[in-house]
């Protein structure tokens, strides 16, 4: 659909080199066409601007504020994000007794629902117990306590009754918390999440409330600057929701999913996901659905560092637990031939330095060089790891909103100092000539991009920022660096930079305004103005 062909003027429009950004400048102006691609970057007084004026193109001030490519969050989750945004938020909470008052208050507030759903809980909040018996008196509906990872999920007893998880088996590479008898106690981790719990609470939602989920998650991405994102863990439920969504809306937001594969007992079925994966991805790809399509698959290597899940080469200091990769190498090596073997990308889940190891060494040895294959997470890399990555070719998929250290208090004493010291070692996967694609892994922390970029940056914290702590601050990265990250770097790894990611002529007219300053240490105080999706004002926070 033709478009009004703008101008853009007065404005301070990011221009980068590659997708690191070393060396970038600042343009005046950006003129697109009617059919929502940039023509030109530039100053006012370039014949290709003079003549669109001359032509009276309509003319939009910028008024001096800086102009970005828009946002391409490198790792989310879209239908839980969009159902998040109606859950109980908890991320406040400092224990278990502002978590109770939290759900009270809310149960009290909402009397028609038919189940409570809350969000980013912390096991460091309840001392890392979750049982039922420590919600069964807030209400008598079925509460579901999301852990912020999303890698952990804790019920009362209602919810466990209405799930019917006391007869059911723990599904490989997942737990079901049970008593001494045999009885579940509240808590679930790691594949039990997407297998059980995630598809129960998909299937009791109607068509229409998972549709309107997505929509509010689309809208949400709009009024922060993001024009795409990677999808990182689609399903059955995700892809029909997706579908109608696309169907009944406008949707001003690409999406590039990773079909997610998890464990089973066999490596037929394995194989038979990744078949699935292989089906839907020659119907959905970059030619027949650029705007929604399956980029390839993702496999979970292991779980997270604050619940003990996390694979390392040494036992956690608080409880001395050695905690194994969810996939050994000869595991992944069939699921990861066939897919790339199909010409798919491959994202693997790893937190922890042992899964790390094995992730680097599984897409070594079994995948094809130049697929832009790619490393969720990389949250405690050692430097030999690290060093591989851009070697290899394997892009580093970091959200730095998890580095953020007001959420980091427990890791010391759960890894000890020595390890801490390796975590979120961004400034060296960059330096190993790894592309950092930066994403926010949604709903597990906030989407905003530019708080996300402050922590990348600053290594400080965008929740509390009166907190004064750093977080290996010699890993921080420049500003233009963080900023290409979330967006050339993050199209870069879906093969979305043939048409978006950067300012540049023939590109998709796809940019945020900004009010802001170019300094890293002001960026909480900075403001998404308007964004736009192929020459289209899509979101404008005057009219918001």
């Amino acid at each position: 659909m033709a478009v009004s062909p703008a101008l853009l003027y007065n404005g301070r429009v990011f221009q980068s080199s590659g997708t690191d950004a070393k060396t970038h400048s600042f343009a005046e102006c950006i003129l697109t066409d009617a059919e929502g691609k940039i023509v030109h970057v530039g100053f006012v007084s370039d014949p290709k601007v003079v003549a669109a004026e001359a032509a009276r193109v309509t003319r939009h001030d910028m008024k001096g504020r800086i102009v970005l490519p828009s946002f391409v969050d490198g790792h989310m989750h879209l239908l839980r994000l969009g159902q998040s945004l109606l859950n109980v938020p908890l991320e406040n909470c400092k224990n278990l007794d502002d978590i109770r008052a939290a759900i009270k208050e809310y149960a009290v507030a909402n009397p028609s629902l038919s189940r409570i759903t809350c969000k980013n809980w912390m096991f460091s909040m309840t001392d890392g117990k979750a049982t039922a018996s420590m919600l069964d008196d807030l209400d008598p509906r079925p509460i579901f306590i999301d852990e912020k990872s999303l890698h952990s999920t804790w019920c009362n007893t209602a919810a466990l009754e209405e799930m019917g998880v006391q007869d059911m088996e723990d599904p490989e590479g997942g737990k079901i918390y049970r008593d001494e008898n045999g009885k579940v106690t509240g808590l679930m981790t790691e594949t039990v999440i997407m297998r059980i719990v995630w598809p129960h609470l998909a299937k009791a939602a109607s068509m229409e409330e998972k549709v309107e989920a997505m929509k509010g998650a689309v809208d949400a991405y709009s009024a922060v600057g993001y024009t795409g994102a990677v999808e990182m863990a689609m399903d059955e439920n995700g892809l029909e929701a997706l579908r109608h969504l696309r169907q009944t809306h406008k949707v001003p937001v690409r999406f590039a999913a990773h079909w997610v594969i998890t464990p089973r007992k066999t490596e037929a079925e394995n194989l038979a996901q990744v078949d699935r994966a292989i089906e839907l991805w020659k119907e959905l790809n970059a030619e027949t659905s650029p705007d929604f399509r399956i980029a390839g698959i993702k496999v979970v290597c292991d779980g997270i560092i604050d619940g003990c899940t996390a694979a390392l080469t040494e036992p956690y200091s608080t409880n001395g637990a050695n905690v194994e990769s969810l996939w050994s190498l000869e595991e992944l090596a069939p699921v990861i031939k066939k897919a790339d073997g199909a010409g798919m990308q491959i994202a693997l889940h790893a937190i922890g330095d042992a899964a790390i190891k094995i992730a680097i060494d599984a897409l070594e040895k079994h995948a094809t060089p130049g697929r832009r294959h790619r490393i969720e997470h990389l949250e405690l890399a050692m430097p030999e790891d690290a060093a591989r990555l851009g070697k290899l070719g394997i892009t580093a998929s970091i959200q730095a909103v998890h580095a953020d250290p007001a959420i980091l208090r427990a890791w010391p004493k759960l890894l000890g100092e020595h390890r801490c010291k390796r975590a979120f070692a961004y400034k060296d996967f960059a330096d190993g000539g790894a592309v950092l694609a930066l994403g926010s892994d949604a709903p597990t922390a906030p989407i905003e991009p530019l708080k996300n970029i402050y922590t990348a940056t600053t290594r400080r914290s965008a929740r509390e920022p009166d907190y004064k702590e750093t977080v290996n601050p010699e890993f921080a990265l420049e500003l233009a660096a963080a900023v290409s990250a979330a967006t050339a770097g993050s199209a870069y790894s879906c093969f979305a930079d043939k048409w978006t990611g950067k300012l540049e002529p023939g590109l998709s007219a796809d940019f945020a305004v900004v009010e802001m300053d170019w300094d890293a240490d002001k960026l909480l105080e900075s403001n998404i103005v308007e964004t736009w999706f192929k020459g289209e004002k899509v979101y404008d926070a005057q009219a918001a």
